[in-house]
């Protein structure tokens, strides 16, 4: 099994308490996401947050990691891209939590685009539910699915740019229908204006979210 491996960044002083895994999008790297870490850790001490690289390489440009193949854009191709991908993020993520030494529930995983869907994915499906998921411009791909397959409830941020000119603005709508027919606490965010990124209201509303479910605020 192909093992994840990327950047970290662990808490300045004292132990850590809690873990957020970082998960980018499509023909990025772990790098993209961990310059986040500075902007969150001051609402989130003791926070270690680790950002792995992707399983593939991109199949789409010379550079960059891939969770799936996006050459076929068909939800039913997409989910089955994820569904290979998942058990690999399972592995990475049980393995921090074991280095660590800490339990699932202090846990949170936050994903951007194509992170974002796994995270969306992965997150519910872990039988032990993590504290939360965030999720940026990304999309739920199955709801129907997800409904029999749920093994844990987190509580979902999601965040979208109504400007996305990548992922549909309207993905930030089914995601939030998805999520709360099969039983899960979200909250969405639309940001105007905003296209495929993520802006510092973003990065704020998610520092918030995660202070609250790591009971930090």
């Amino acid at each position: 099994m192909i093992e994840l491996d990327g950047p970290s960044r662990l808490p300045r002083t004292g132990p850590v308490r809690q873990v957020v895994a970082l998960l980018h999008g499509v023909g990025a790297d772990g790098s993209d996401l961990i310059d986040l870490a500075p902007m969150l850790a001051p609402a989130l001490p003791g926070t270690a947050f680790h950002a792995p690289d992707a399983p593939f390489p991109c199949d789409m440009a010379p550079y960059g990691r891939q969770w799936f193949s996006l050459l076929d854009r068909r939800p039913a191709a997409m989910l089955a891209g994820i569904q290979a991908s998942a058990p690999l993020l399972d592995a990475w993520l049980d393995a921090i939590l074991q280095r660590h030494g800490l339990g699932p529930e202090r846990l949170a995983l936050l994903g951007f685009s194509q992170g974002c869907m796994m995270a969306l994915h992965v997150g519910p499906r872990r039988a032990s539910a993590p504290a939360a998921v965030v999720g940026f411009s990304g999309a739920l791909l199955d709801g129907q699915r997800l409904q029999t397959e749920i093994r844990s409830m987190p509580p979902v941020l999601l965040v979208h740019g109504d400007a996305d000119e990548v992922v549909p603005f309207g993905a930030l709508a089914q995601a939030e229908v998805g999520l709360r027919e099969a039983g899960i606490d979200v909250e969405a965010m639309a940001r105007p204006g905003l296209g495929h990124a993520i802006d510092p209201e973003g990065i704020e509303a998610s520092a918030r979210f995660l202070a609250r479910a790591f009971a930090l605020a």
